[in-house]
């Protein structure tokens, strides 16, 4: 996690709204299909709502049928950590925002070619820069 992204709990709080906490710091998840980048499919880059790091492009992204956003790969792997997660009593793997810690969602090993992966993504961890 990079220094400057560090912040009390408050500052996050106070940046944040409640759902982005809820996600991005306390590991939440949103409903599926609830989420505004769910069926959203307009071009540019989604980047992290805590810290504006660019994480993924839309020509990344695909209709999984999961109800949350799905990307087959990163804009940039070092963007990004993976840690281990059995929270639920699941064996998963967590994805986070490399510079500022903040929870993401999860990738899973059944997602399209050319990579086979599914990065699936909380919205409310996301904001979006349209391609101009």
């Amino acid at each position: 996690m990079n220094d400057s992204a560090k912040k009390p709990e408050k500052e996050w709080k106070d940046k944040l709204s409640k759902e982005q906490f809820h996600v991005l710091r306390m590991k939440g998840t949103e409903k599926p299909f609830t989420g505004k980048y769910w069926d959203f499919e307009e071009k540019g880059t989604y980047k992290c709502a805590g810290c504006r790091t660019p994480l993924f492009e839309s020509d990344t992204k695909f209709d999984a049928g999961c109800g949350w956003p799905s990307f087959f790969q990163p804009l940039e792997e070092s963007n990004i950590e993976e840690e281990r997660d059995t929270s639920h009593g699941m064996n998963r793997t967590e994805v986070v925002c490399k510079n500022c810690g903040g929870h993401l969602g999860h990738v899973f090993k059944d997602g399209p070619n050319p990579t086979g992966l599914r990065y699936c993504i909380n919205s409310a961890s996301l904001d979006f820069e349209e391609e101009l």
